[in-house]
């Protein structure tokens, strides 16, 4: 420790007297550190500052007339000073000891013009003084009310945030805010013409009146507010995220921009907007665009066009994919052998591998499905020289997944679908029956036919009295079929099988799931209560079965992004006392908060894994494993907690319970889904060699899940690596066969991921596949490594080709120049930044990746999308000029 010394300092004399009389003062080190150091002013600074304290003691003295002109020069010198970014102007910083004297001077002065001109100052000069006063606010109010801009930009952005505080305040003692509005609606339109479109936002969203904004947006700032505004939605509490959509769309709307209002509405799940946005577009090519968005999240709206028609119900979509193909050089047939590339795989010499032939058959049936879905061909049921003898290759329920697997390869294009697959559904064998049941179901998901064949076809089949297999086949096939549509007829069909105790829990089971896939996201009225009067009537011994997890499925996915709309039924469900009332309960909440990114409720999901269960309890933990699920389901969508999830996925696999630790791979897949992030496949890597082989299992199928429709060539090498290591084990051997069908899904042209448009909507549609595969695979060893491995064929309703597409106004293939890049986030940014980076120029039709944006390289044509991802119509540009080379 240095000790404090003390030093003699010398002083002269005041008369400058000898030196030997002057007294020495002692001062220590720590007193001569703590003493204000005395700041050297320049000859200008001092003048300035003398000139400062001149005008103030002028306003003291009691001749008024020399306020006025005082006052004027004191402004004058406020607004005319320079100064850099981050000081603080120097009249201000002069003033600034000054202004208390000020405060009692205003407060001295009677009523007048010049009170009213004292008090613009001060608002100004409070700027730099105390925040906790709010006398910026205070002082305007009390001024001449001059220009909100007078002062400047800091002062504006200074006093709103006065405002916001203000605000809060008296909505805490409850007082009348009509002054602090009137005060915004000047303020924002000053933000609004000076580029802080973001601010001008804040501020209204904090005084709760936000639909005023419409008013103030002109055609240059509405795209920048309401991309700020979009953005925002992610973080709001309901129902502030509903009145800012709608805030955006109403703005969109001013400026005709259908396409654009058209996605809000989409996101508000609100079906009356949608179609009020269609029938009031009156222009035809703009109109067609809107019905190729509605296809894409597999909505219907009501329309007399027929050409329309067509396009809502993705006719054209078979055939474009088909080209897509061609041009690609895609359509050649792969088998399963093109897709292990087995002669790649690290052989072990000792002991050769005991294969299941009948296992390793039904994989490559499922890789055959996948691989080439969408195509139309294939080598092994399609072949002509094997005409369907590869079914017979196949044992027993096996042949139900082979039979099945022509919907796969025939996937979209109905009429040619319907005719290969018809031969089977009057075959003798009741698999080979199932499966064509359920190929129907397939070959028509993701497209409408007018004819409604599915439902003709299987309806049929839904009282087969003698076979369950085919009334589950034709259940599910139904269920795939009109996801979305929300059809009346089907619920009138379904109902009773859900209804009835006397049937098998398999089929109840299933039929509430198909209810749940139909009416996905419309909290339908009277399937809630039937599939809630089902579980409160049902005997213990059968909600204890493995399928009831799909009838808790079905009663969440009626929820599906509801939010607070489930609460209702959240509380009947406590009324359950077998433990499938806590585990629906989980999934209802996880459902109805899909994609919100609500922290409250993945906070409330991470505590139900808290929990740990003795062996002797014999309490029925498999509600963590879908709380686990239910933290990706929740943070779908939303960068920053999809981050935070993945973090928090890493400690429930240090410390969590076997149920919980299972659920982890499936929630990651969910996360990633066709989005093949380097550290996410090293973590599922590590966790595919787990001693645990449930969670062996279910990392290897996430791995496929994450590198879905990539053709990705890390994961690739992962999964060969992994064929090598498991190849004695025909179970995990059948997964990393799964797997690799999936990563070459559509031979590298499809994506399984439920965000789309640029990843601002999220398709309820695909998410009931996603999350009816990942409910199997919770019970893998039961259901998928047993009979019911066809539930995989679920992921059909989230498959949907990654292609760009321009057509022109008559519906055909245009080739035109787009850039390709990693999409860049530009919310708030001044300008006009570049929304892409490391961009190719590629000639469509092109395939997008998950985090990439496509834009028109040349100004030739206008594209109708406000998203150039898949079909997107084109008009030429009126005012485009050719450039001409020199």
């Amino acid at each position: 420790m240095v000790e404090n010394k003390e030093v003699a300092i010398t002083v002269p004399a005041a008369d400058n007297s000898p030196m030997e009389e002057d007294k020495p003062l002692k001062k220590s080190p720590k007193e001569l550190k703590d003493a204000p150091i005395k700041e050297e002013l320049s000859e200008e600074d001092q003048e300035l500052k003398n000139q400062l304290e001149m005008l103030i003691d002028r306003l003291k003295e009691p001749d008024t007339k020399l306020y006025n002109a005082t006052l004027e020069t004191l402004r004058t010198l406020i607004l005319t000073s320079t100064s850099s970014m981050t000081s603080v102007p120097k009249p201000l910083k002069y003033l600034r000891p000054m202004y208390p004297d000020m405060v009692t001077i205003h407060e001295s002065w009677p009523e007048s013009a010049d009170k009213k001109f004292l008090a613009d100052i001060l608002s100004i000069l409070a700027m730099t003084y105390d925040d906790d006063k709010l006398d910026t606010l205070k002082y305007r109010k009390l001024g001449s009310q001059n220009a909100i801009g007078s002062w400047g930009h800091e002062y504006v952005r200074h006093l709103s945030t006065e405002i916001g505080l203000e605000y809060e305040r008296r909505q805490e003692s409850e007082a009348d805010t009509s002054d602090l509005i009137a005060l915004a609606l000047e303020v924002a339109p000053f933000f609004l013409a000076h580029n802080a479109e973001a601010d001008a936002v804040d501020l209204l969203m904090q005084l709760d009146i936000m639909p005023k904004l419409v008013d103030f947006v002109d055609k240059n700032s509405y795209k920048r507010v309401c991309l700020y505004i979009s953005s925002c939605v992610n973080y709001l509490e309901s129902p502030d995220d509903a009145i800012c959509l709608r805030t955006a769309h109403d703005i969109y709307l001013k400026h005709s921009k259908y396409a654009e209002a058209l996605l809000i509405a989409i996101r508000m799940s609100d079906k009356a907007l949608i179609q009020s946005i269609f029938d009031n577009c009156q222009d035809p090519l703009l109109k067609k665009q809107l019905a190729f968005m509605l296809a894409r999240q597999q909505l219907s709206v009501e329309t007399e066009d027929e050409d329309l028609q067509n396009c809502i119900n993705n006719t054209h979509l078979t055939t474009h994919f088909i080209s897509l193909a061609r041009e690609l050089d895609l359509m050649e047939p792969k088998t399963p052998e093109d897709i292990y590339k087995s002669h790649l795989e690290h052989k072990r010499a000792t002991g050769v591998a005991q294969v299941d032939s009948a296992r390793q058959n039904l994989a490559s049936t499922f890789v055959n499905a996948f691989v080439n879905a969408g195509f139309g061909v294939d080598k092994l049921m399609l072949s002509e020289e094997d005409d369907g003898g590869w079914i017979f290759k196949n044992k027993d329920h096996g042949m139900l997944s082979a039979s099945a697997s022509l919907g796969m390869i025939l996937l979209w294009d109905v009429d040619m679908g319907l005719n290969q697959i018809d031969k089977y559904i009057y075959s003798d064998d009741e698999n080979i029956r199932a499966g064509a049941l359920l190929a129907v179901g397939i070959v028509n998901s993701g497209v409408r036919n007018m004819a409604d064949p599915a439902l003709a076809v299987l309806s049929e089949h839904l009282e087969d009295t003698k076979s369950t297999t085919n009334r589950v086949a034709a259940i599910q096939g139904l269920g795939l079929a009109y996801a979305g549509s929300a059809r009346e007829e089907l619920s009138e069909l379904l109902l009773p099988i859900v209804s009835n105790s006397d049937i098998a829990m398999e089929l109840s089971s299933f039929a509430a799931l198909a209810l749940g896939q139909i009416f996905v996201g419309t909290c339908d009225g009277e399937i809630t209560s039937t599939i809630l009067q089902t579980m409160l009537e049902r005997a213990d011994g059968q909600l204890g079965e493995t399928f009831s997890r799909f009838m808790s499925l079905g009663l969440g996915l009626l929820h599906l992004g509801t939010r607070g709309q489930s609460d209702v039924t959240l509380e009947t469900l406590k009324a359950i006392e077998h433990p499938i009332g806590q585990r629906t309960s989980v999934i209802v909440e996880i459902c109805a908060y899909a994609g919100t990114g609500d922290v409250l409720h993945i906070q409330r999901m991470l505590h139900y894994c808290n929990d740990h269960f003795d062996a002797e309890s014999n309490t029925d933990d498999e509600f963590q494993a879908f709380a686990v699920i239910g933290i990706a389901l929740i943070a779908l969508g939303e960068d920053i907690g999809a981050e935070m999830a993945l973090r928090s996925f890493t400690h429930l696999m240090h410390y969590g319970e076997p149920v919980i630790r299972k659920a982890v791979p499936l929630a990651i897949g969910l996360l990633c889904a066709s989005n093949p992030v380097l550290s996410v496949l090293d973590t599922l890597g590590k966790y595919s060699h787990d001693t645990d082989i449930e969670v062996a299992l279910n990392s290897i199928f996430a791995m496929g899940m994450v590198g879905a429709g990539t053709n990705n060539a890390r994961v690739a090498q992962m999964l060969r690596h992994l064929a090598s290591y498991y190849h004695k084990d025909a179970s995990c051997l059948f997964v990393v066969r799964l797997a690799q069908g999936l990563l070459h899904m559509g031979k590298g042209t499809l994506t399984i991921n439920p965000l789309n448009t640029d990843r601002q909507i999220m398709s309820p549609v695909a998410l009931s596949g996603l999350l009816t595969t990942l409910f199997a695979f919770t019970d893998v060893k039961t259901l998928i490594l047993g009979r019911h491995h066809y539930l995989l064929y679920s992921l059909v309703t989230a498959m949907y080709p990654r292609f760009l597409i321009t057509l022109n106004e008559e519906l055909e293939s245009e080739a035109v120049a787009v850039r390709v890049g990693q999409a860049v986030d530009v919310v708030g940014q001044a300008g006009r930044p570049k929304t892409i980076t490391g961009f190719q120029t590629h000639s469509t039709p092109v395939l997008l990746a998950y985090s990439e944006r496509a834009e028109l390289s040349t100004e030739e044509y206008l594209a109708q999308a406000p998203v150039l991802e898949g079909f997107v119509l084109l008009k030429k540009n009126p005012d485009y000029v050719e450039e001409t080379k020199a």
